[in-house]
C-alpha cells in the first residue's frame, strides 16, 4: 500500500513522543540532583568537621598550660608551638607554683598543730557608737563573710582562706573585754544560726555565727578562758554569793 496521499508523504511515527529522550532527561535530572545532594552533604560534613576541630582546639586551649603558646595554622586549626624556651619557662613556672602550694599546706599544717582552736565562721565587724552618737540600726544589712578564724597564742587571727599565708586582721586577747552569746536567728534556708560577738576595748566588735551550736560553744568557752572572762552563769553565781 502506498503511504503517499497525493503529494503528501505520511510518516506514521513522526509525531510520537520519544521514550528515549524522556528517559535521558529523567536520568540527567536525577544525576544533577544526586550531584547537588552529594555536594551538599560533603559541604555540611566539612563544616561540621571544622566546627568540631575548632571546638576541640578551643577546649584544649582552655585547659592548656599557660606557658605554651597556641597559634592558628593555615587550616584555621589551633596548634601548640613547643619550643625549648617555652618548655623551660613552663617547667620553672610549675616548680614555682608547686613550691608555693607546698608552703601554703605547711602553713596550714603548722596552724592546725599549734592553734588552740581554728575553723570557719561567718564574720562581720561593727564599731560601738561613741557617746552622743545616734545608734545605727543595721541588723538587716547582710554583710556576713566566711573567714578562717584561728585562736593561737595571745591573738585571734582572721584569714580569708585557711591556705592564706597571712591573716587579714587580728586582735590581741588582752584587748578583748567581752565575749557574749547572742540570740540565735533563722537563716534564709530555714536553719538556725548561732551567734556571738567579741568586743575589744577599742570599740571594735566582731560578730560571728555558725550553723553548729557545738562549734559556737567551743569558741565561747575557749575565748572566755583565754581572755580571762567570766561567763554569764559564773558572773551571776559570783554576784549571788
Amino acid at each position: 500500500m502506498d503511504d503517499d496521499i497525493g503529494k503528501i508523504k505520511v510518516f506514521p511515527d513522526h509525531f510520537a513522543a520519544s521514550t528515549q529522550t524522556g528517559d535521558s532527561l529523567q536520568k540527567k535530572f536525577s544525576s544533577v540532583s544526586q550531584t547537588r545532594t552529594d555536594y551538599s552533604l560533603r559541604y555540611h560534613n566539612r563544616i561540621s568537621t571544622r566546627r568540631k576541630l575548632m571546638g576541640a582546639a578551643s577546649m584544649l586551649n582552655m585547659f592548656s598550660v599557660p606557658g605554651i603558646p597556641w597559634r592558628s595554622g593555615k587550616d584555621d586549626q589551633e596548634k601548640a608551638e613547643l619550643t625549648a624556651e617555652s618548655l623551660r619557662s613552663e617547667i620553672a613556672t610549675l616548680e614555682e607554683r608547686e613550691a608555693h602550694f607546698k608552703a601554703r599546706l605547711e602553713h596550714v599544717d603548722e596552724i592546725l598543730r599549734s592553734a588552740r582552736l581554728a575553723g570557719y565562721l561567718h564574720i562581720r565587724t561593727r564599731w560601738t557608737a561613741l557617746p552622743g552618737e545616734p545608734p545605727i540600726d543595721d541588723t538587716d544589712v547582710d554583710d556576713w563573710l566566711p573567714r578562717f578564724v584561728v585562736l593561737q597564742g595571745s591573738c585571734i587571727f582572721f584569714y580569708l582562706l585557711s591556705t592564706d599565708m597571712s591573716p587579714q586582721d587580728s586582735t590581741l586577747l588582752s584587748d578583748v573585754v567581752e565575749v557574749i552569746p547572742l540570740p540565735s536567728s533563722i537563716h534564709e534556708d530555714g536553719q538556725p544560726r548561732f551567734i556571738f560577738h567579741v568586743l575589744t576595748r577599742q570599740g571594735l566588735r566582731f560578730e560571728c555565727w555558725s550553723f553548729s551550736k557545738i562549734q559556737v560553744d567551743s569558741w565561747l568557752k575557749a575565748l572566755m578562758e583565754d581572755c580571762k572572762l567570766e561567763s554569764d552563769t559564773t558572773a551571776r553565781k559570783t554576784s549571788e554569793s
